[in-house]
């Protein structure tokens, strides 16, 4: 299983925008959206799992999360393993490469919006937050050091 790092100008990207369009998860056809319209800049980049020439899995790294107005950055975010990578801690190593980018970049904290619970507690994140996102839901804010 490889991690890569990707910028929109990668030859991945659209690949990887077309299996997240298409996956099983509702969120993955916003990061599609986001990724064709090129919502990402800077230093912000879409980490891919890759199994030889096969997508398992994603996440990303961006400045902004769905909650708007909140001085928290950056976000680790769209962590998403395909069904059949699932069990084998691939959403691990997803979100440890991008730590391992936010840390290189300078970045001490990093945060994540979820509401699932239980789950990013055991790669180290802790709840520091909860706002109301954009449907009505409430979500808890997790950090992390780098």
């Amino acid at each position: 299983m490889q991690i890569e790092s990707l910028f929109y100008s990668d030859k991945l990207w659209q690949v990887v925008a077309e299996y997240a369009q298409n996956c099983s998860w509702k969120a993955g056809a916003t990061l599609a959206k986001q990724m064709n319209e090129c919502h990402f800049s800077d230093w912000e980049r879409v980490f891919v799992a890759l199994d030889d020439d096969h997508i398992a899995g994603y996440c990303t790294l961006a400045k902004t999360d769905c909650i708007p107005d909140i001085a928290y950055t950056p976000y680790i975010g769209f962590v998403f393993v395909g069904e059949q990578y699932r069990g084998n801690r691939l959403s691990e190593k997803l979100i440890l490469s991008a730590l391992a980018y936010a840390k290189e970049l300078g970045f001490e904290k990093v945060y994540l919006v979820s509401d699932h619970i239980n789950l990013y507690e055991k790669y180290g994140f802790v709840k520091i937050d909860e706002k109301e996102a954009p449907w009505g839901a409430i979500e808890t804010i997790f950090m992390q050091m780098t």
